[in-house]
Order: structure tokens, then C-alpha cells, then sequence
């Protein structure tokens, strides 16, 4: 049995380690415009309030799921 691996792992390896570090890239950049624009305490509201519209988001779609199965 070959225990190599194909090029397609090594592709997606690579595609995946590029996503990865674009996307630290860019929150990166954000947040250093934020600090940049309001400073530390006016990051720290705008880091919150993406975090809490996030969760209120991901709370509204879980209701909807639970609503459904227990309907």
C-alpha cells in the first residue's frame, strides 16, 4: 500500500493555509484601522458589538432550528 500523498492534499493544504493567512491579514488590517481611527477603547466597542451582532445572529438561527424540531 502507498502511504504517499497526492497532490490534491497538497493543494488544498496550501489553498487552505493561503485563506488562512489572507484572513489574518485582513482582521489585522481592520482592527488596526479601528485603533487607528478611535483608539483603544472605541476598538474595543467596535470589536464588541461585531461580536455581539454575531451572536445574536447565530442565537436567532439556533432558535429557529429548535422551533422546528420540537414543532
Amino acid at each position: 500500500m502507498d502511504d504517499s500523498l497526492g497532490w490534491k492534499f497538497w493543494a488544498w493544504a496550501l489553498g487552505i493555509a493561503l485563506l488562512v493567512g489572507l484572513g489574518g491579514m485582513l482582521l489585522f488590517l481592520i482592527i488596526g484601522g479601528a485603533w487607528y481611527a478611535w483608539g483603544a477603547f472605541g476598538t474595543l466597542l467596535f470589536i464588541s458589538a461585531i461580536l455581539l451582532a454575531f451572536g445574536w445572529i447565530y442565537d436567532r438561527r439556533q432558535q429557529r432550528k429548535y422551533e422546528d424540531m420540537t414543532a
